[in-house]
């Protein structure tokens, strides 16, 4: 059969709008890839275009590899927050530390009187003076398990629950601070009764006892420790911080009055605080392993230690928190387990990279890969102009992970340049 000229033309128009429709549909598809949308095409239906309706040039190999989503986000690596201790004891202060000095479990953060003032580890200070023997609570827990660690030995303590009959204080000791009372006389432990009386009181969960043999180690701490050796401990003879320290600003001087501020005090650990927009933070969590890079461009493992709970406004240019600026951010504490890694470093900017999901050992394809197909879904072309129907899973710097029959690691695909 002829064909006329006219018929030509129109079947050339046909192909050229029917290639601009694939085309645009192409274009659709590299953009809803860039939004991060996933579609899913079943892997039964045939593609309803050919290798002629293709424009693209180039090839890429599809490729088995991991994929994640991690994003990396500016921080501060330094101490943690310096915090303030104030002298809580009568007195002056006659030695304090320098400036960077580290001060460990037992060893005296500041003396007043002459009298060192050491430090124990805990959460709850010494809010009273542990003067009578069954005396029950938090604050005996902390001497207990400070001289416990301490090397000496503080004898068995009553297991929780159990029912301990409590002595009143001296009579002698009202008045009188730590350094001028004498010392208890040692008596046995009372043996726990079975039922409650009116001088006796349970034992908490978390609560220690002041036993006979845990004053007597009190008192053989003081020796060793240069306190007076009265068994008693009272408010301001110790200070409890959550672990060693590490000495910041020295506000007081020698002669001062001891109940005033003395200096600030942080952890010796060094950590990396992050400030995350608060609408990104949701797949952070404690736990989570994030990669360090350090100013010279080394890197180091980290871990997500806290993800703070209160959002803070961020200013605009002009300095305005009032809420007119960037979104409310959380800051997001990462611990640094290798510290030799960054000993030499006070305080630095680093960046930290979080991933939430990762796809180990999937086939993947560059983005510029996908042909959007005008019924739904993607596909790829291969280079002889065949399209295989692709499901698509996550995106990643640039890479799409891609599923279906036919694709297999080393095939090659059409792909934009």
């Amino acid at each position: 059969m002829t064909t006329t000229g006219d018929d030509n033309d129109g079947t050339r128009s046909r192909r050229g709008s029917r290639r601009l429709k694939i085309g645009a549909v192409a274009l659709a598809g590299v953009t809803a890839t860039a939004l991060g949308v996933t579609v899913w095409q079943d892997g039964n239906t045939k593609p309803s275009t050919t290798a002629a309706d293709s424009a693209r040039v180039g090839t890429a190999t599809v490729i088995r590899t991991d994929l994640s989503d991690a994003q990396t986000l500016s921080g501060t690596l330094g101490y943690s927050k310096a915090a303030p201790v104030k002298g809580a004891k009568a007195g002056l202060v006659t030695w304090l530390p320098a400036p960077g000095a580290r001060v460990t479990r037992g060893h005296a953060l500041y003396k007043v009187d002459n009298v060192p003032v050491p430090v124990f580890y805990g959460a709850t200070p010494l809010y009273r003076a542990l003067n009578a023997r069954g005396m029950t609570g938090p604050d005996v827990r902390v001497v207990a398990d400070n001289l416990k660690r301490l090397g000496y030995d503080i004898g068995s303590q009553p297991a929780p629950g159990t029912w301990v009959a409590q002595h009143p204080a001296p009579a002698e000791e009202s008045g009188k601070t730590s350094t001028d009372r004498a010392a208890p006389a040692e008596t046995p432990t009372p043996t726990p009764t079975a039922t409650a009386t009116a001088t006796s009181v349970k034992v908490k969960e978390g609560d220690g006892v002041l036993t006979a043999d845990l004053i007597a180690a009190v008192r053989r701490w003081q020796t060793y420790a240069g306190m007076p050796a009265t068994g008693v401990l009272g408010i301001g003879d110790v200070v409890v911080q959550p672990g060693e320290v590490r000495v910041g600003a020295v506000q007081a001087q020698t002669g001062d009055d001891a109940n005033g501020s003395l200096m600030t005090v942080s952890s010796t650990t060094k950590k990396v605080s992050v400030p995350v927009d608060a609408t990104r933070v949701g797949t952070m969590a404690r736990g989570n392993r994030v990669t360090v890079t350090l100013p010279d461009n080394s890197t180091v493992t980290g871990t997500v230690e806290a993800v703070g709970a209160t959002a803070t406004a961020t200013d605009n240019n002009d300095g305005d928190t009032s809420g007119g600026g960037g979104p409310a951010q959380l800051t997001v504490t990462v611990r640094v387990p290798d510290a030799g890694a960054v000993a030499r470093l006070t305080s630095a900017p680093v960046q930290v990279a979080f991933t939430s999901r990762t796809r180990k050992g999937v086939l993947a394809v560059p983005v510029g890969a996908l042909l959007a197909l005008s019924e739904g879904g993607y596909a790829v072309q291969l280079p002889g102009g065949r399209l295989l129907a692709v499901r698509t899973g996550m995106f990643a710097k640039g890479l799409v992970e891609v599923t279906g029959d036919g694709l297999t690691a080393g095939l090659k695909v059409v792909t934009t340049s």
